[in-house]
């Protein structure tokens, strides 16, 4: 497993070294550091598929025959001429012009792929020949393999995070999580069809709806159609290269045309089986009469000042998500909280939407979900073709205290916990069948067919024991050796830790809803009828539904514990008087 944020951390202190070290500024330096990245991960890609292209490869006079461009295309990826390959780069001669070779490179790629045409940096030679070697050997980095995950996204929007003082606007767009992503992918289960990102940004949902797709052994290029908007030119090149390395075709219009609040560029008004997004919140100053004659509101405008703008562009965006479903499509997007229970034209657009009936899953997410910012959101999922008996019905989960902490300023749902929340849903619309395949899923993982409360126990004694044993251990070795000891150890206890992880979820679960029957669990979810949603005022808010779950004791004395810590405050107090004194005197002293 990839510590991304190890990674990205490495990355960047490494390459701003560089830059401060050189003459460049950052806006000059951003985007070729960008372009170095893609060129490292497109070569990870093609030494993929080539690998796969080899396995039965035919051989003419006992050597196996050469894999060209044609055999790429049937495998919808990138061929890279050899002149265009990483390995080729960063072998490069001592004497040679490294910033031409580059552009070289991209030149013969954009050549391999209509998509990227003059989309791929091409200034290379503005930078040292010195610089770019060093960056080609920072980027030379064996994580670039690990193709199962969206690992471009996440550098390239960290690196873009970090320049962002010089070169990026904030008008509200970052990056979004990968376990966000994935959980708007699983609920809405894409097949075939069109799919719509009216905010694409560097096109995670592109990549990952793909992803779902082909786990059905189903090709993504075949079946679907991608379409995306993106107003910031900068990112619709990041979500053009992202989508090009992972062999996926899409159409993206980026610039003025690409603002989704003016624009319908693709013409795609009730024709989208499926839209995702993670649009920019509480965006202002949006021109009213534009967006009217722009269409694609069907409930009306939200409110507008004097001026003739929009104050706050959210349920534009819920209202375009609405419009651009076909009458089957579906829809799931990352909202702002605050949505949930906006007022005056908010409230009158978001009864019409619930009225409908298409409103399907509301789903709460508490803070540190995302990767530079800290607030909270919702997911919200629409469903016009929802089943007849579930018309009158909008599942609400309140997921805020469900999360795994990865490090102390980011949260995300592990693969079973978005698992166990997709399990939520299946059961909610009668689809047990997933559930209990999951149920076995965790029994196979597992290895046993004990209660999951059972092995929960057992493991959980086991890893005590085996903390205890470590110590002991650690103990009795001489100083010299110490070291080994202990990381044997702590590859023992991260390899118990990770199926006891396993069976808590399991345990979570299945204590919740058995052998597959959907029930509401206080605390964490209810299926609400449209009468009660109006008895509360047309909110979505799930934890307004949902409801507290209890609180287990502690066992800690409320009372006690509060006079422990003002006394503890207090000492802290006396202390600090007393260095001030301290401070004070030796200033004196020195005549200050």
């Amino acid at each position: 497993m990839i510590n991304i944020r190890k990674l990205e951390t490495e990355l960047w202190e490494a390459a701003d070294i560089l830059r401060a070290d050189s003459k460049v500024t950052s806006q000059e330096y951003c985007m070729p550091v960008l372009g170095l990245i893609f060129l490292r991960y497109a070569y990870s890609r093609f030494k993929f598929v080539e690998a796969d292209i080899l396995k039965n490869r035919p051989t003419r006079g006992g050597r196996v025959l050469p894999v060209d461009a044609d055999d790429f295309k049937s495998k919808s990826a990138i061929f890279l001429p050899e002149k265009a390959r990483y390995d080729f780069l960063v072998n490069l001669p001592d004497d040679a012009d490294v910033g031409q070779a580059i552009n070289y490179a991209m030149e013969l790629i954009e050549e391999q792929s209509v998509q990227l045409k003059g989309v791929l940096p091409k200034n290379y030679t503005v930078l040292q020949n010195d610089l770019l070697r060093e960056l080609l050997r920072i980027f030379n980095n064996s994580a670039f393999n690990e193709m199962k995950d969206d690992i471009i996204g996440r550098i390239y929007e960290y690196f873009l995070n970090k320049f962002a003082p010089a070169v990026a606007s904030d008008d509200g767009v970052f990056f979004t999580p990968k376990s966000l992503v994935r959980m708007i992918v699983n609920i809405i289960e894409p097949s075939r069809g069109t799919v719509l990102d009216p905010a694409c940004g560097s096109g995670g949902m592109f990549v990952s709806s793909a992803d779902f797709i082909e786990s059905y052994g189903v090709n993504a290029n075949a079946s679907m159609t991608f379409f995306g908007q993106e107003k910031v030119d900068y990112n619709a090149k990041l979500c053009m290269m992202n989508m090009a390395v992972h062999g996926l075709n899409a159409k993206i219009i980026s610039g003025d045309e690409g603002n989704s609040f003016y624009h319908d560029a693709h013409n795609l008004d009730g024709c989208c089986d499926y839209v995702m997004a993670n649009p920019p919140f509480n965006v202002d100053k949006v021109k009213s009469e534009t967006c009217q004659n722009a269409g694609r509101l069907p409930f009306g405008l939200p409110s507008v000042n004097k001026s003739k703008e929009i104050g706050n562009a959210n349920y534009l965006w819920i209202s375009y998500f609405y419009s651009y479903l076909n009458e089957k499509g579906r829809a799931g997007f990352v909202m702002a909280s605050s949505a949930t229970d906006s007022q005056g034209k908010d409230k009158d657009i978001r009864q019409a939407l619930i009225e409908t009936g298409h409103v399907d899953v509301m789903i709460s997410v508490g803070n540190n979900f995302f990767y530079t910012k800290t607030l909270p959101c919702s997911l919200w999922f629409f469903d016009k073709g929802k089943a007849e008996n579930l018309k009158d019905k909008v599942l609400f989960i309140d997921a805020r205290n469900y999360y795994t902490a990865v490090d102390r300023t980011l949260n995300e749902w592990s693969e079973w916990q978005l698992k166990n929340l997709n399990a939520i849903v299946w059961l909610y619309r009668g689809e047990t069948e997933k559930y209990t395949k999951l149920i076995e899923e965790y029994r196979t993982f597992l290895g046993s067919g004990k209660p999951f409360t059972e092995q929960v126990q057992e493991l959980s004694e086991k890893e005590k024991s085996l903390r205890e044993e470590a110590k002991k251990a650690v103990e009795a070795t001489a100083k010299n050796k110490k070291k080994k000891v202990r990381e044997e150890y702590d590859e023992k206890l991260s390899e118990l830790n990770e199926i006891l992880t396993v069976a808590k979820e399991a345990e979570w679960l299945y204590e919740k809803f058995g052998d597959g029957e959907y029930n509401d669990v206080l605390g964490l979810c209810k299926v609400s009828n449209r009468a009660e949603i109006a008895e509360k005022g047309y909110s979505l808010t799930a934890g307004a539904y949902v409801g507290v779950a209890p609180v287990e004791d502690d066992g800690v004395n409320f009372h006690k514990r509060m006079t422990e810590i003002h006394n503890e405050l207090l000492s802290l107090h006396a202390e600090s008087n007393e260095l001030m004194d301290t401070i004070s005197k030796n200033m004196a002293e020195m005549g200050l």
